[in-house]
């Protein structure tokens, strides 16, 4: 199993970070000991003094493909969730500094909490409403139409390096409003109004 990840895909997103917007996907990739375990708490690393939660929309490969065409991506996943790409910001900004892969800020253990799957039905992929509440307040709220690249462009994009298998679980970035973790946290993440992700931070 592979967690394909996108940067910057929203505007307010990348300008709340102070990076450029982009011109084609900024992709990174996340090993499956990222995921956490189901109704886990997630645990702020010792290695890093600020943690961000990032929202994004997860989406399910259900069959193999390479170099799928973007008319065709939609046949490719049925199935959605919201997820968490858990970001040590400090060491992704001294990774940045130095011009180094984002791994060690991106990819570390449990570092990407999923919610539970539904099936996408006749629903839009590009018009679903993320939210996410800290402590009862939301703190990062958006729609999929916000993205700079659409799912299928990104299942188009991704599929030219790396053959998509099936279970490949795709993060398609986060709307702006990220902000710092603190322990005893309670996240909730929504899709549609709908509760799909609630963890604790210790």
């Amino acid at each position: 199993m592979k967690l394909i990840c996108i940067g910057r895909n929203y505007a307010d997103h990348a300008k709340e970070l102070k990076n450029e917007v982009p011109t084609e996907p900024v992709i990174f990739m996340k090993p499956d000991t990222a995921l956490l375990p189901k109704r886990n708490p997630f645990f702020l690393p010792d290695f890093s003094d600020e943690v961000h939660h990032e929202l994004e929309l997860v989406v399910r490969i259900n069959k193999i493909g390479k170099s799928i065409e973007e008319k065709f991506a939609h046949r490719y996943y049925d199935q959605v969730t919201v997820g968490i790409d858990f970001t040590a910001r400090d060491i992704q900004a001294k990774c940045k500094e130095k011009g180094l892969p984002w791994e060690k800020a991106k990819a570390f253990d449990h570092s990407a909490p999923l919610g539970e799957w539904v099936d996408l039905g006749g629903r839009d992929i590009q018009n679903l409403n993320l939210e996410l509440k800290k402590n009862g307040e939301t703190v990062q709220q958006g729609n999929t139409n916000y993205m700079l690249f659409s799912v299928d462009r990104l299942i188009a994009e991704v599929s030219k390096y790396f053959t998509l298998k099936i279970g490949d679980l795709l993060f398609t970035g986060t709307p702006a409003g990220v902000s710092k973790v603190e322990r005893n946290d309670r996240l909730e993440a929504y899709l549609d109004g709908e509760r799909l992700l609630a963890l604790n931070v210790k």
